[in-house]
């Protein structure tokens, strides 16, 4: 059983305002006889005062404590030997630029859950900040591409909205999207959007394109003439994935199994597409979605295809979207990418493609995303707080949603996360 736990302030970068549990949340913890301690913190989106009214402590020194939480990766250094730690370590992909993070968790025999494993019986996340990266991603995308058009003289509204973290609260943006509606309707020139993915990310963007005097098409009407002038399509992976055997059906388990029986085609929707969103899952042995050879085709063909910003949500450097080459910040979100030299220049201006690749969008909402993600954690953190982490793993009465997201326990990697191992090898 856990008596304390200690809430580390984020301190990524200045964005990030964040916290994994709300007061409201915390204090259903103080009425169980948990203490909750939290380092302070001038930026957080609630304060310090707002803890100390439900009987949280302020403390800068968290080494007392029994459990340790919160969102984003936290440093090497503050990693406490032989005790828990819950918070996104982005490393289940072998990221290397976080496996020193990982060597050191098992040097010191700490123990790491990770919330992107907190899952249900089906295997679907119980618990994420995707919902907010679709609705920043998306607003963000219309402002950059509201920008683009501009400055090539094409009249629209979406120069008019701002960037996500320029607004107060969710609710300010939604509203903001709200009043451009009949200007929309009397754009002149046609906008396709194309969204990539269905998950939790896509759900955030679709919410926000329903506000928009948008059709809804299937995918195979881009390419039509029939195509509405302003309409948007979800692709699926059956939509854009398809055998290398063209006697073979396409089958979504065995394309996960077997990805190197397949092929993307969905570069052959680029030239009827204005603005591309995506926001699905990627690893290496799947293929791309846009290639930087298909890029150099499509303006090698047209010098000004219709083809104005990417919003990669996903931001998978040289992954699915092979042209986002580095991450951005909510202070400085996109680079313009020329497939021809392959150059990228910062900011919105240039010749090329628009690419938006924050990799902290939810930040952008950060007071909406904390209070959503609180109410999702709050039940599955008072079944943690029950549980034993002395033991084994089989004895900790750990919650079986709570058990996929042990990537290590108490210095060693659980049997489903040891090919790993091979990774932190590789860490001088």
């Amino acid at each position: 059983m856990i008596d304390s736990i200690g809430i580390r302030r984020e301190d990524k970068h200045i964005w990030e305002k964040r916290i994994a549990l709300s007061p409201e949340d915390a204090a259903k913890l103080v009425k169980r006889g948990t203490n909750v301690i939290l380092q302070p913190s001038s930026i957080r989106c609630f304060s310090d005062g707002e803890y100390l009214k439900i009987g949280a402590q302020i403390k800068e020194d968290l080494q007392e404590c029994g459990f340790f939480l919160g969102v984003k990766e936290m440093p090497r250094e503050f990693i406490q030997p032989n005790k828990p730690h819950l918070f996104f370590s982005h490393t289940i992909k072998g990221q290397p630029y976080n496996m020193p993070l990982l060597k050191e968790i098992l040097e010191k025999k700490a123990t790491l859950l990770d919330y992107e494993r907190i899952v249900d019986e089906n295997n679907r996340r119980l618990i994420a900040f995707g919902r907010f990266a679709g609705l920043a991603g998306v607003i963000d995308t219309i402002s950059l591409l509201g920008k683009r058009w501009q400055r090539k003289n094409i009249p629209n509204p979406f120069s008019n909205i701002l960037l996500s973290m320029q607004y107060k609260a969710f609710g300010e943006a939604r509203q903001a999207i709200l009043q451009i509606e009949e200007q929309i309707k009397q754009l002149q020139h046609p906008l396709v959007i194309a969204l990539v993915g269905n998950g939790n990310v896509s759900q955030g963007v679709q919410e926000i394109l329903r506000l928009l005097p948008l059709k809804k098409v299937s995918p195979d009407e881009i390419k039509k003439q029939s195509c509405p002038k302003l309409a948007y399509a979800v692709f699926e992976e059956q939509d854009y994935i398809l055998p290398k055997d063209p006697e073979q059906k396409f089958h979504l388990q065995d394309y996960y199994k077997n990805p190197q029986n397949y092929y993307s085609c969905f570069e052959e929707y680029l030239p009827y597409i204005d603005v591309i969103i995506n926001g699905i899952y990627w690893d290496a042995k799947y293929p791309r979605l846009v290639t930087l050879e298909g890029l150099k085709s499509l303006f090698s063909s047209n010098s000004s295809p219709r083809l104005e910003v990417i919003g990669d949500i996903s931001c998978d450097i040289e992954g699915a979207i092979q042209c986002t080459v580095k991450s951005t910040t909510p202070g400085n979100p996109c680079y313009v990418f020329d497939p021809i030299t392959k150059e990228i220049q910062d900011g919105w201006e240039g010749k090329g493609i628009a690419i938006l690749a924050v990799d902290t969008l939810p930040c952008e909402f950060p007071l909406d995303a904390s209070i959503y993600f609180s109410e999702k954690l709050i039940p599955l953190l008072l079944e943690i707080a029950q549980a034993n982490f002395s033991g084994t793993l089989e004895e900790s009465k750990l919650p079986l949603s709570i058990k996929p997201s042990v990537i290590v326990w108490q210095g060693k990697l659980t049997p489903p996360y040891e090919y790993l191992y091979k990774e932190v090898e590789k860490v001088v």
